[in-house]
């Protein structure tokens, strides 16, 4: 594969990043670094780290696809109200995927558990007043 700056920077933006940007959050933060790039160029650069196995592209958190320094399986938590995506504790997932192979005798060989809720931030700023009643 041929070096491209803009893979660099995207690839160093995503890297940095305890997030899990979004592509349009990772085009903002590029063109503060190079202000020609394209939301285009974005999008195929992620899409070909992807592919190379630089980076993970993580579905179904909320409407949009977020990217993800972090290659091994891992679950995460979702705030509704502020939408910041954080990490799971390693020990509490694998607990739970020891459980479920257990009780099924399901044998796991990759995992996307997301867990929806108000993260601690939003709960002691009392930001969360509609979110109990959202679903």
């Amino acid at each position: 594969m041929k070096y491209s700056k803009q893979r660099e920077i995207i690839l160093a933006i995503v890297k940095e990043s305890d997030k899990h940007p979004t592509a349009e959050e990772v085009y903002m933060e590029a063109r503060k670094r190079l202000p020609s790039i394209s939301l285009g160029t974005v999008y195929r650069n992620l899409h070909i780290l992807v592919e190379l196995g630089m980076i993970k592209q993580i579905k179904g958190l909320d409407e949009k696809d977020r990217f993800d320094k972090t290659l091994k399986d891992h679950g995460h938590l979702l705030c509704t109200v502020c939408h910041k995506v954080y990490d799971a504790d390693d020990v509490l997932i694998d607990t739970l995927k020891d459980n479920i192979e257990k009780e099924s005798g399901f044998v796991t060989q990759s995992y996307n558990i997301v867990v929806t809720g108000i993260c601690h931030t939003c709960m002691k700023e009392r930001r969360y007043e509609n979110e109990f009643t959202r679903n």
